[in-house]
């Protein structure tokens, strides 16, 4: 399978595609601009852009809550942006004065928002709920996507220096490999409605179906190396929304590929979840 560009934007660093179903809206970030893009996505597959919010500096990732306010990762903190424009700061997850920054985010079952880190000595993935931050791992290279299976049961996160990919139990099971990549790293990902991951790769120009157990099933490629996450999305959930980065191309890099930064979308032959709302009371 082959996905195609969707979009004319360009992004250093295109990330966390979100669909909103009550307003069907597609979200995303382009994190080193500190940018929120919303889009519409047409029935020919391409994405057209409506609006954004733009932040001081990075933002990681964002969530969408049922009424269509926003959580927004930035730096290191997260802001709940109100429908009407204004912003509410909710916690601060990394230290003042810590390098790094916060990266991929997503929203558990329960309406939960999961955020992790990257830049620092160990990185972290946290849970924030009750108005606080509750640690969940803090021993990773690269916090990156996390997903969860139809039933919320299983758990999938990433870690994307050491190239793995992790699943457990949910909330509180253990931690354990699934599997590792040996072909660029894995960032970003999703599971379909049976449960099969979807997972961009990064440096590898990918999208790799596997089973729940981590049997590859089959690769959607991508005319950009820097491929970073993926979402489905459509009233049907049927169409595979792809980000992808410029961040890291040399000029020939760029000139070989020159939809790197894009969106790109595909029909998978899958159907998507439907995406939890975060919800500010939890």
């Amino acid at each position: 399978m082959r996905a195609r560009p969707a979009g004319d934007q360009i992004h250093f660093l295109g990330e966390g595609p979100v669909w909103d179903a009550a307003r069907e809206r597609l979200l995303w970030v382009d994190i080193e601009a500190g940018e929120v893009h919303e889009g519409r996505l047409e029935t020919d597959g391409r994405v057209r852009r409506t609006r954004g919010w733009s932040f001081p500096e990075t933002v990681g990732a964002i969530a969408v809550a049922a009424g269509g306010d926003l959580l927004v990762a930035e730096r290191g903190s997260l802001t709940h942006l109100h429908s009407d424009g204004t912003r509410t700061p909710l916690a601060r997850v990394l230290p003042e004065g810590r390098a790094g920054r916060l990266n991929d985010g997503a929203v558990d079952p329960a309406g939960r928002f999961l955020v992790g880190s990257l830049g620092g000595d160990r990185e972290v993935l946290v849970r924030f709920e009750n108005g606080g931050c509750t640690t969940i791992d803090d021993d990773l290279t690269l916090s990156n996507g996390l997903a969860w299976s139809p039933d919320g049961r299983l758990f999938y996160s990433v870690d994307t220096i050491s190239r793995t990919v992790f699943v457990r139990d949910y909330p509180d099971g253990a931690r354990r490999e699934l599997f590792t990549l040996t072909d660029g790293h894995p960032d970003g990902l999703c599971v379909d409605a049976a449960g099969d991951l979807w997972l961009a790769v990064w440096g590898g120009g990918r999208v790799e179906h596997r089973s729940p157990t981590g049997e590859l099933l089959g690769v959607v490629e991508v005319d950009a190396p820097h491929t970073t996450s993926v979402a489905f999305a459509g009233p049907g959930l049927d169409v595979l929304v792809i980000t992808t980065a410029t961040e890291h191309l040399s000029a020939a890099d760029l000139i070989a590929h020159p939809d790197s930064g894009r969106l790109f979308t595909a029909r998978v032959g899958a159907t998507g979840l439907p995406t939890p709302y975060w919800n500010p009371a939890r």
